[in-house]
């Protein structure tokens, strides 16, 4: 049977479940991935299963995520992780190296390798051709620790690629492209395939930049083919012995079909305030831009800054604009200063930011107030540069240097009249200088017991969630409506480096709905429990969508969240909620959203009873005095996770 690339390698990784697509599957993961945000309380969680190594081939801890440094707790954070990854057998890329998704492109990822990573932007190794997919830290640390990731099988959409881009157009033109068709929601349990001719003209970093920003998409995944270009970009980084050609069959079936005809694209943007809010630059033209920043995981590849490179070279930056440029790993950095561009970029007026996420994630970098600030970034959420009036235009970097020249919304293709600057060719490299002294090897058995693990008084045990009661006595403490993201439930910015210690991030949940004045979301959560009361969350579509924080869950528990109600759940959200005992169902009708109001007393009886075989469960509202349905969208294995207390208990229990 004729068989898409996607099922070809969860065919050759399936441990468990029937590869129908619908159904659970449970498949070997080959490598993991997590990064100093989410790693600390991944490998808290992996060193409370009682193992002394990993089980995969290869884990690599990243720091890239908290480097500001504003008090202790980050660093705290660098030397656990550092002392305790070596000690378990995994790699360490430190501080300064670069971000997580691009180096482990550089270095570590392989055709036909499953990766789990607790980032949701780990898919961006699916542009080698990796099934990459992106976790909450609790499954990571349960498939480092060699268990199987379970997923749900997965619809293929088969995008089909033509053509090839015109001048001025690049990569991330064609997420936006393909957001704009099929939009940030409604994608849950699907996987986006790349084939076609026009697949063949894109570069592995190209292709990379589509994968990560797939992940707005909601998709579990984003997977190219491994071909010629593959083996070129390994070649490149001494790395051939990797290369594994692989393809789709030319008969593959696919649950969709897609046609995008490269050529046909224009320079697009995600305006405010969503990733899927798709205009064209010429239609927005001239809108005043006061910050631009290249960089992030998406495009701050070796070709992405050499563009800019080329286009400011011998210009100066517009007076009003504030340039940042990010590299994404170490080694780009080295390239662009040995080569000069890097002094084009800093000649032309552009800030070097550290090789990290930075203020992709919040941490610094903040547009003034009514400011237009364009970045190459994969998310503008509302409030999450650090400003909460926010206007961030999400852009690929031809489109950013002519904002930087301009100071204004710019058409890259109008950069030959206004400057009589020619549109860049930028060639890969055959051949990068390879320097990885900034990557720690894992610490040999015989060596591991004279490692000791830096643990300070900020790195705290997350807490254990309680077991489901049998009759759920609920408080709606939030009633939210759609597109409710993990930045609105968790924040990160200068927040970040509470992670390690949940009550004390705990106290910020929902902060961003908080008012002056009235009591703190955490504190009303705080003060139901103690009066024996669960919380509950309602909300609209696409709950949690966003990163694969598994924070959004972890401190809800904590504060007593038992029960969210939502009319549809994002996949890693959902998952981290079932990991944490918080069950999450969807109204049978949605039409009972609009009939509930924050402060409603709810019950659900026989709720216990009801999460092991119901497929539905009755919810009564006391204070409005009527009834209605839920659906337990749940496998029997989620069942047995939330009935044991969240999946630490279930998995100790496998284990015993």
């Amino acid at each position: 049977m004729s068989e898409n690339l996607t099922y070809k390698i969860l065919k050759s990784h399936l441990l468990e479940g029937r590869l129908e697509a619908g159904c659970e599957i449970g498949i070997r993961i080959d490598q993991t991935l997590t990064q100093d945000a989410t790693g600390t309380t991944a490998m808290l969680l992996f060193e409370s299963m009682g193992l002394d190594r990993v089980l995969t081939n290869l884990s690599v801890s990243y720091v890239d995520h908290n480097m500001a440094m504003f008090g202790p707790e980050n660093h705290n954070d660098h030397l656990y992780l550092q002392t305790m990854v070596r000690k378990i057998g995994g790699y360490h890329s430190r501080p300064g190296n670069g971000i997580c998704h691009q180096i482990h492109l550089e270095r570590f990822a392989r055709p036909g390798a499953t990766l789990l990573g607790s980032d949701s932007h780990t898919p961006t190794a699916g542009g080698i051709g990796s099934i990459a997919i992106g976790a909450g830290g609790l499954d990571v640390a349960v498939a480092m620790a060699g268990g199987p990731f379970y997923l749900t099988a997965p619809k293929v959409v088969g995008i089909n690629l033509t053509g090839t881009l015109p001048k001025w157009v690049c990569a991330k033109d064609v997420i936006l492209k393909i957001l704009s068709i099929l939009s940030t929601h409604g994608n849950v349990g699907c996987v986006a395939e790349y084939h076609g001719p026009g697949v063949a003209s894109l570069t592995v970093p190209q292709r990379a930049t589509i994968t990560n920003m797939g992940a707005e998409l909601g998709v579990t995944t984003s997977i190219f083919p491994a071909d010629e270009q593959t083996s070129a970009f390994l070649s490149a980084q001494e790395r051939s012995e990797a290369f594994r050609k692989l393809c789709a069959d030319p008969d593959a079936e696919y649950d969709r079909r897609l046609e995008i005809d490269l050529s046909t694209i224009e320079p697009l943007t995600a305006a405010p305030s969503s990733p899927d809010n798709i205009k064209s630059i010429a239609e927005l033209n001239d809108i005043d831009v006061h910050q631009v920043l290249i960089g992030s995981c998406t495009n701050s590849s070796y070709r992405d800054l050499m563009t800019v490179a080329a286009i400011l070279k011998s210009r100066t930056i517009h007076s009003q604009v504030e340039l940042g440029i990010a590299p994404g790993s170490r080694q780009v950095l080295n390239i662009l200063a040995q080569n000069g561009a890097l002094s084009d970029l800093i000649t032309a007026g552009g800030r070097i930011l550290e090789s990290a996420c930075g203020p992709c994630i919040g941490q610094g970098q903040s547009p003034g107030d009514g400011k237009v600030s364009v970045r190459t970034f994969n998310r503008n959420f509302k409030g999450r540069s650090g400003n909460k009036d926010d206007q961030v235009y999400l852009v690929g970097p031809e489109t950013a240097a002519a904002a930087a020249l301009t100071g204004k919304l710019t058409d890259p293709r109008r950069l030959p009249d206004l400057f009589g600057i020619e549109c860049p060719k930028i060639d890969e490299l055959k051949k990068v200088p390879i320097d990885d002294s900034m990557i720690e090897a894992p610490a040999k058995p015989d060596q591991a017991d004279k490692i000791e693990i830096i643990r300070s008084a900020s790195i705290v045990a997350p807490p254990a969630a309680e077991l489901p009661p049998e009759t759920l006595r609920g408080e709606v403490l939030l009633l939210c409506g759609n597109k409710v993201t993990t930045d609105h439930i968790m924040p990160a910015g200068t927040f970040l480096k509470l992670r390690s210690n949940v009550p004390e991030y705990a106290k910020y949940v929902f902060n961003c709905f908080n008012e002056e004045g009235r009591p703190t979301f955490a504190e009303r959560a705080l003060t139901s429990k103690k009066a024996g009361k669960h919380g509950v969350i309602i909300a609209g579509d696409s709950y949690g969508q966003g990163s694969s924080r598994e924070h959004a869950a972890l401190c809800p528990m904590y504060l007593g969240i038992k029960l969210v109600v939502a009319k549809t759940i994002e996949r890693i959200h959902k998952a981290n909620l079932v990991n944490f005992a918080i069950t999450p169902v969807t109204f049978a009708d949605t039409g009972d959203y609009d009939r509930i109001k924050q402060d409603d007393q709810l019950e659900v009886t026989d709720f216990r009873s009801s999460l092991a075989a119901a497929d539905t469960i009755t919810v009564k509202n006391i204070t409005a005095d009527f009834e209605f349905q839920c659906q337990l969208n749940l496998s029997e294995r989620e069942r047995k996770i939330l009935l044991a207390g969240g999946k630490l208990n279930y998995t100790k229990v496998i284990k015993e």
